[in-house]
């Protein structure tokens, strides 16, 4: 059953009296600011509830919402995928992998299409199925494609600790796990053009909630202190997203010197320090490669080397990768936030989510998805 405090965040009403009252509250920041406030939602489950509950609509008048690259998948580069399909010709490997990754087109097939061809891809839901399959092929390479943000990072981290203390040797992991704040920091840093071609800095960021549940507030201050843009945390309900967007408002209006947090029900200043502490026993920050924002410094999660026999890129020797194709995919402007998926001319026509062009489009947090699933005009 629903809890109490969750209830009263989706009653109806209460949403309506809020919409009101952060309709005003833009009004008031447009008026104050000079033109109409430029939000980005960071996380791609925020981009699928602006859409699904219709605040993006209605709100339209009032407040432009960029979606940016807060989709673990989305983010994945072509290269790597090539890799993840290097992987999955190796003899005997199986391949342990989230579903949404088989859709995701390297520079020439996808996992999908690699499996059709004779590679042993099976589609996981958590990375302790990866462990149990591990356990049930101990003459055959099990590798895990470990994709994600904190969100996911520490379950990775703490599947490879019990592999390691039931001497489970034929799990390797292949980590594509991201940080998201060395992302924003590049993002913010990049120059961005908005969908009416004004260059600008975005006013204001929306901050993934599930994320910051882990790395909590506090370490998002960068964001106010630095780039001297408003940030909020927020929930994934309409009126977590109202919540935030009035939070915004305010600071805005107010110069806070802080991230706000629109999801305090969650969210504390420190977060979760026994998953942090996961983290930091197994991973290590390098750079890594994120699609549609290049090679960002200290933002991939990386096994440190005391864990190199379980280290996919060090266990194994792959052939050389084939080089990368243009295409006129936006993804990667679509992920920066400088283009929405209603301008790409690919959109709905040959990229649709049964035959997508690129992972914006096959990721259930992709924005492309999403815009084709709510935003599109039929």
């Amino acid at each position: 059953m629903l809890s109490e405090q969750l209830k009263r965040f989706r009653e109806p009403q209460l949403a309506k009296e809020t919409i009101v009252k952060v309709k005003k509250s833009l009004q008031a920041l447009q008026t104050y600011q000079g033109h109409k406030a430029i939000f980005m939602e960071f996380c791609g489950t925020h981009t699928a509830a602006f859409s699904r509950t219709g605040l993006r609509q209605e709100l339209k008048e009032y407040v432009t919402l960029l979606s940016g690259p807060g989709c673990p998948v989305c983010v994945t580069s072509a290269q790597d995928v090539d890799r993840i399909i290097a992987f999955s010709q190796i003899p005997q490997a199986i391949i342990a992998t989230f579903g949404d990754m088989v859709k995701v087109r390297g520079s020439e097939m996808t996992l999908q299409e690699a499996k059709a061809c004779g590679s042993d891809v099976r589609i996981v839901y958590s990375s302790l199925e990866a462990l149990e399959i591990a356990r049930e092929n101990r003459e055959r390479p099990v590798i895990f494609i470990a994709v994600g943000f904190e969100t996911t990072t520490p379950t990775a981290a703490l599947t490879l600790t019990k592999a390691i203390e039931e001497g489970i040797d034929n799990l390797f992991l292949y980590s594509l796990h991201k940080a998201t704040a060395p992302a924003l920091k590049a993002l913010l840093h990049s120059e961005l053009t908005t969908t009416d071609k004004r260059s600008t800095n975005i006013d204001g960021i929306i901050l993934p909630g599930h994320v910051a549940i882990i790395t909590g507030r506090k370490c998002w201050d960068f964001v106010v202190q630095e780039s001297k843009i408003q940030a909020t945390i927020s929930g994934f309900e309409a009126l977590d997203l109202l919540l935030a967007l009035e939070d915004l408002t305010q600071g805005i209006m107010n110069q806070h010197d802080q991230v706000g947090n629109a999801y305090g029900r969650a969210v504390s200043e420190a977060g979760n320090i026994v998953a942090q502490q996961a983290m930091e026993q197994i991973f290590e920050l390098q750079g890594g490669d994120w699609r549609g924002l290049g090679s960002i410094p200290q933002s991939s999660y990386k096994l440190k080397k005391e864990y190199a026999a379980h280290d996919a890129e060090k266990a194994f020797t792959l052939p050389a990768l084939p080089e990368s194709k243009g295409s006129s995919c936006q993804c990667g402007d679509i992920l920066k936030g400088i283009k929405t998926p209603l301008q790409c001319p690919l959109f709905a026509k040959s990229c649709d989510p049964v035959h997508p062009q690129g992972p914006c489009m096959v990721s259930h947090e992709g924005t492309c998805a999403t815009y084709y699933k709510y935003e599109r005009k039929l």
